[in-house]
């Protein structure tokens, strides 16, 4: 069942193959290459991060590319954007037959390349239309046009499916609907080939869907897509080919019509071995009652008249991983952060307490005394000093233990970072390398190291393996078993349901700021899970 089409104006012609399978019945897939990248090496300081990779991309397809934190896919795509420029690496970019050398990201956007990176690079403070049109301004003579402005954003804005004014501001709209911003921000630029950097690593599972649904029907007008991603589920979903990097270098390419897929054989090639076990096996005794929460309730940061936390009520035992299940916007994160100090929200009251004890957590100094520790899911904001070394950024959260008389002793603080640094296997040229150049999963062990370092009795975890490949996030499972072995207590936050079912002993479900469920281990499954937040908003009907 094949045959030829052309769209009419574009002069592209396309061969349509259709595919039975999983993922569905029947898409375009074009048979010429819109892109060849041939021995592309890349070498920062002390570090060959790419070294002689080929990638071939499809005119027409969605290309994911896929490999552990430090593989290289995101380098990749900064050589191939231009923010590397041409002389900064070896190798030949070949786009639509011809050899490019972008000397700056304009360069590459002006033929019809975008790139969108997991930050999203949208001004908070200004409207939808202003953000979309920024650096590419509709205006003559010097002089905005607003009104072709607004009027070209909703035409944008309709073809990625969001139905805000073009005068909203972005700071206003979910992370979702910015991710769609980003999309539309593309579109104007008349893109034909475009880059996803994790697009759906801060999304949940709906505006997820909404998005990989939007990238499928790019491919049938002709977009090409380039996807870099963890989540093989979604992967496997859409991508047409699968491009394999490891350690800098190509392993494979995966043509999904034609090969056996599956997350297993995906995995081998990333890792470079069989995981057979994507949660490693605990067997901890579950102790007494370590850390409690009693009566929390919180109103929001700005929006001072509205509650975000009611009554919220959780403990975690020695030896015990506890999660925390809900939907984005159910107040997960703010509740964590509003015990830890209150880093967020305001007239915040209830308990805390550590072995039995009331504790007082009004600020973080004070909830770091009292034994707490919080790693954040904003690692490059909250998390980190990027701009400083993997050495001070290990040691921060207790000076204390490094210093003499207030002067900190770098002997004794460079032994410390190697020691996190072993122990938790972050990949590096040393201890002295900036946070802002390791890869998304070594600078989260970065962030678990400061915290581990502090010894606290509860740690918990906002996100802990967000935006970090199937391998890193074995390693830091397994620091988490290892925790809980030590006695400790550990409250975990994840927006993947698989991850806490198969890393808790026990499951809070929270929903519109409250605790709606508590479901043990043997219990819990994402149909109970989803079960628990349905009802309780019908409730609240």
């Amino acid at each position: 069942m094949a045959g030829t089409r052309t769209i009419a104006g574009s002069g592209l012609r396309f061969y349509d193959r259709r595919v039975i399978s999983d993922r569905g019945v029947g898409f375009l897939v074009m048979e010429n290459t819109i892109l060849e990248m041939r021995n592309i090496t890349k070498t920062f300081p002390g570090v060959k991060a790419l070294e002689n990779v080929n990638l071939k991309v499809r005119q027409g397809e969605i290309h994911a590319l896929v490999g552990e934190n430090g593989a290289g896919k995101s380098t990749l795509m900064k050589v191939l954007s231009g923010v590397y420029p041409a002389g900064s690496y070896d190798g030949d970019i070949v786009y639509e037959g011809d050899v490019r050398n972008f000397r700056v990201l304009k360069d590459s956007e002006e033929i019809g390349i975008v790139i969108i990176h997991q930050e999203l690079a949208l001004v908070p403070q200004l409207s939808i239309g202003e953000n979309i049109f920024l650096g590419n301004e509709n205006a003559k003579n010097g002089v905005i046009s607003w009104g072709d402005t607004f009027n070209r954003t909703k035409q944008l804005l309709a073809k990625v499916g969001l139905a805000e004014s073009p005068n909203t501001l972005v700071t206003d709209i979910g992370v979702g609907k910015q991710q769609l911003v980003e999309i539309a921000k593309a579109l104007s630029k008349s893109v034909k080939l475009l880059i996803l950097d994790e697009p759906t690593a801060s999304l949940n599972e709906s505006d997820s869907d909404a998005l990989l649904t939007l990238l499928m029907e790019f491919r049938k007008q002709g977009i090409t897509s380039i996807i870099i991603s963890h989540k093989l589920n979604e992967i496997r979903k859409v991508a047409d080919q699968i491009t394999v990097l490891r350690d800098g270098m190509t392993v494979k390419t995966l043509d999904c019509h034609k090969d056996e897929i599956s997350e297993d054989i995906i995995i081998k090639n990333m890792v470079g071995r069989d995981l057979a076990d994507r949660y490693p096996p605990r067997s901890v005794p579950i102790g007494e009652t370590i850390f409690e929460v009693r009566n929390w309730n919180a109103f929001h940061q700005q929006h001072r008249d509205r509650q975000v936390l009611h009554d919220i009520n959780v403990n975690v035992r020695k030896g015990e991983v506890v999660g925390i299940a809900g939907l984005m916007g159910a107040g997960r994160t703010e509740f964590a952060m509003s015990v830890f100090g209150k880093s967020y929200g305001h007239k915040i009251t209830g308990d805390v307490f550590v072995d039995g004890k009331k504790v007082d957590t009004t600020t973080v100094r004070k909830a770091i005394d009292a034994g707490l520790a919080y790693v954040t899911e904003d690692r490059k904001h909250l998390g980190l000093v990027l701009g400083e070394t993997i050495v001070h950024n290990t040691t921060l959260a207790n000076l204390e233990a490094v210093s003499n008389a207030t002067v900190i002793d770098s002997v004794r603080e460079s032994r410390v970072a190697s020691d996190y640094r072993s122990k938790l296997r972050i990949r590096s040229s040393s201890i002295f390398q900036e946070a802002v150049n390791l890869s998304g999963g070594n600078q989260q062990k970065v962030v678990l190291s400061k915290w581990l370092f502090s010894d606290p009795e509860v740690l918990i975890l906002d996100e802990p393996t967000r935006g970090i490949d199937v391998g890193a996030k074995y390693e830091i499972y397994t620091i988490i078993n290892q925790l809980a072995a030590d006695g400790k207590g550990v409250l975990m936050i994840s927006s993947e349901m698989p991850e806490l079912l198969g890393t808790c002993d026990r499951i809070y479900v929270m929903n519109e700021g409250r605790i709606v469920a508590e479901l043990p281990k043997g219990e819990a499954s994402q149909e109970t899970i989803m079960r628990a937040i349905m009802r309780s908003g019908e409730k609240k009907q």
